[in-house]
């Protein structure tokens, strides 16, 4: 793992869920997993496409690995390319 991956990878986990402060607010982080983007199946496409989501939203009962990407981005109103896109832009931001 390079540098600048986990310097990215760290900040993320620092985020609050995005589905939480989506429904909530922005507050501060706590235990999150990393998400990364799903598009068109099973995926990791680099580390600067991961999502801050809690177990809740990741893998829980309202999870995308629970519900499936078309159903939890319906569900929530919301899809996972936009709530990447605010995670990068906060980060790029802090100059990673």
């Amino acid at each position: 793992m390079t540098k600048a991956e986990r310097a990215w990878k760290d900040q993320v986990a620092r985020m609050c869920c995005a589905i939480c402060e989506r429904l909530h607010g922005e507050h501060d982080g706590g235990y999150v997993e990393l998400h990364h983007l799903r598009k068109g199946g099973w995926g990791t496409q680099g580390y600067k496409t991961l999502i801050p989501l809690c177990v809740k939203h990741h893998r829980g009962a309202e999870g995308i690995h629970t519900m499936g990407t078309n159903a939890w981005e319906r569900h929530f109103d919301v899809s996972q390319l936009e709530l990447l896109e605010k995670v990068q832009s906060r980060l790029e931001a802090d100059g990673l």
